[in-house]
């Protein structure tokens, strides 16, 4: 008679619009995408993507999957994948997100850490290995520093 499964959201999906004129306070959770054309005051926490329109108007933390900034933040993104500022956004916060995007005329003023799949350094044989006479990398090598975009 009742169902015990839970239906899961696909994070593809947007379910969630806050819509131009309306405004919102408080922390939404969200399995789908969320789109963002109005105003929200709160943390946004998202499995899926996040859209903020170019009227939209942010002023919390954004933890998702990927992020499209259309708009106005003023507050820290996560991302697991993607950030796209374009051209009409604007981020005044931090960043953590595997790829970064600005497009010509989006505005960015924070701090920016670029967060990569598991990075692993490769092992060296210990033949090569010698605690008295420490070994330059070698040159063919993975960079193991951080990356600035600019």
């Amino acid at each position: 008679m009742f169902k015990s499964k839970k239906n899961l959201m696909n994070p593809n999906t947007t379910d969630t619009l806050i819509g131009e004129g309306t405004t919102f306070e408080g922390r939404i959770k969200s399995e789908a995408s969320i789109r963002i054309e109005g105003g929200i005051t709160g943390d946004i926490e998202c499995a899926g993507d996040v859209i903020i329109g170019e009227r939209g108007v942010v002023k919390s933390n954004v933890s998702a999957r990927d992020v499209i900034l259309a708009g106005n933040v003023h507050g820290n993104i996560i991302t697991k994948g993607k950030l796209t500022i374009t051209s009409t956004g604007s981020l005044y916060g931090n960043i953590s997100a595997a790829s970064f995007i600005i497009e010509e005329g989006g505005q960015f003023q924070g701090n920016s850490k670029m967060e990569t799949a598991t990075a692993t350094a490769a092992p060296q044989p210990k033949n090569e290995l010698d605690s008295n006479n420490p070994q330059a990398p070698a040159a063919n090598s993975a960079y193991k520093g951080n990356t600035i975009a600019m």
